[in-house]
């Protein structure tokens, strides 16, 4: 584990832009930041969706809106979970993995 463990793995969470540089500036055998770069990916991808969604209005918008509440709680999850250092995975996504 590197000494900016944390700092990247908090970072990931915080739009694409976090993602991208703890993606790039990481140390590729850290398990720790892997599996927080996944989580913060999958929910980018849902919220990009539920931004999609939202800007299509009507009924989708509802459902648009409800994908980003739900990234919102879940990146918050995530960034209490890489501030404590833990690799427990987020629920519902945390099984799935992207890269690695």
């Amino acid at each position: 584990m590197n000494k900016n463990s944390k700092l990247f793995a908090v970072l990931s969470y915080i739009t694409w832009v976090g993602f991208v540089v703890s993606f790039l500036m990481r140390d590729k055998e850290d398990t720790l930041v892997r599996r927080h770069l996944n989580q913060a990916l999958i929910i980018n991808l849902i919220g990009t969706v539920g931004t999609f969604l939202t800007r299509l209005g009507g009924i989708m918008a509802l459902g648009g809106n409800i994908l980003g509440i739900a990234c919102l709680v879940l990146s918050i999850m995530g960034i209490v979970r890489a501030a404590r250092m833990s690799e427990e995975p987020l629920p519902y996504i945390g099984e799935y993995t992207l890269f690695n």
